[in-house]
């Protein structure tokens, strides 16, 4: 009886053991902190800068009006597309034609004084050489005084004349004015494109600029074979573009279609530099950097609103590690160096947790380029380590030694 009770005293010992070893090994899984965790693998990564403009033609002309008149005979539509050198709009000549009348009345009326004053030259020419031939023959008939009144004669005939021709050229030059001032009643397309604005219609006056009026702008065409997108990129992203990057773009109208294109300019100067600025205010500082796109059959028209996302680096097969999984801790300082003091100021180390038999151990690390979701890793860890990727709020508090197990649900802060 008593080995009996020995038995069943040793079963239920063993039970109880058994029991809290089970207890514990429970408590062992469930404790730590809950974060989730990646492996650390190979990707392939690509570095972006997004900016945000509008669309342009490559090439635009603006067509102002050169003379003031009403529009007598409009031609072309908005939306039109036209020839170099076709006619889109002529205004009322009246007033013009009549200047060039006016002018060519007065031209020929100079030149009719012109052929005046070449008759008196050739008439006070022949008096002096008949004065001179009978001077020759007989000196008394002929006095020296009657000479020289001949030759004062014939250079005032001589600068007649040379006044007549150059008012003869003066009115010459005032028909060819109103010539050019008539030939600016008519309209003609500097070059093939589209009128993608019209701002006058039949019957309305146009007039010209002056130093306080723009004037009237009549229309403008665009050569819509080429388009350019026109962003505003911050000044800390322009050092990363260069000439020749790629983008992919995303115009507002036409949804989640992406279409390519490169950079083919990048501007010198602040789009809005400080020296222009209030005093007292700090805009930000932005550049303007021009896309091209590449052939594609949207029809798109300028002004439409864009986002390009322009692809300054990229990397094939990198060391990635999410860009959440990144954290900033202070050095630790070397208590054991000689100059150790105290009072030295500590770096910041970038790094992040790499998890080992449930802790985490803080490693530094070297970062390259920036992808969407990813950072390249230069050094630090390698390939099948496994960091912690969140979430940001745990990722702050964790110190190295700390306990974590790991979860594939979503953990809320």
């Amino acid at each position: 009886m008593k080995q009996k009770t020995k038995i069943i005293i040793s079963v239920i010992a063993l039970l109880v053991l058994g029991t809290a070893a089970s207890i514990q090994a429970s408590r062992g899984r469930t404790s730590g902190v809950e974060v989730r965790t990646e492996e650390i693998e190979l990707r392939d990564l690509v570095e972006v800068v997004t900016a945000s403009g509008n669309i342009r033609a490559l090439r635009t002309v603006d067509v102002s009006s050169e003379v003031s008149a009403k529009v007598s005979e409009l031609l072309v539509d908005e939306g039109e597309d036209v020839l170099r050198g076709q006619i889109m709009l002529r205004l009322e000549p009246d007033q013009y034609r009549a200047a060039v009348a006016r002018t060519e009345a007065s031209l020929a009326q100079a030149r009719a004084g012109q052929t005046q004053q070449e008759a008196n030259l050739l008439q006070a020419e022949r008096d002096l050489n008949r004065l001179l031939a009978l001077r020759a023959r007989d000196t008394v008939l002929v006095s020296g005084l009657q000479v020289d009144d001949a030759r004062t004669r014939v250079d005032v005939a001589v600068a007649t004349l040379t006044s007549s021709q150059h008012g003869v050229s003066q009115w010459q030059a005032s028909v060819d004015e109103a010539m050019e001032q008539l030939s600016k009643t008519i309209f003609r397309a500097p070059m093939d494109g589209k009128v993608t604005r019209l701002n006058v219609e039949e019957g309305q006056t146009v007039i010209i600029g002056t130093m306080n009026n723009a004037g009237s702008l009549v229309l403008t065409i665009s050569d819509l074979s080429v388009i350019e997108v026109v962003v505003q990129v911050d000044e800390t992203d322009v050092p990363a573009i260069s000439i020749g990057d790629s983008a992919s773009i995303r115009i507002d109208a036409f949804g989640d279609r992406e279409f390519t294109g490169h950079v083919t300019e990048i501007g010198n100067s602040a789009i809005n530099p400080p020296s222009r600025q209030a005093a007292g205010q700090q805009a930000a500082i932005d550049f303007e950097v021009v896309l091209t796109l590449e052939l594609n059959d949207a029809v798109l028209r300028p002004d439409l609103s864009a986002t390009a996302d322009i692809v300054t680096e990229s990397r094939a097969k990198a060391l990635g590690v999410p860009i959440i999984a990144l954290t900033v801790r202070e050095e630790e300082p070397d208590t054991s160096a000689a100059d150790y003091s105290e009072d030295d100021e500590l770096d910041d180390i970038e790094g992040v947790f790499v998890v080992s038999d449930g802790t985490v151990t803080f490693t530094a690390v070297e970062v390259g380029i920036a992808g969407q979701e990813y950072f390249e890793i230069l050094s630090g860890i390698s390939v099948g380590d496994t960091v912690v990727a969140g979430p940001y709020q745990r990722i702050r508090q964790l110190r190295n030694g700390d306990a974590v197990r790991s979860t594939d649900e979503p953990v809320i802060n």
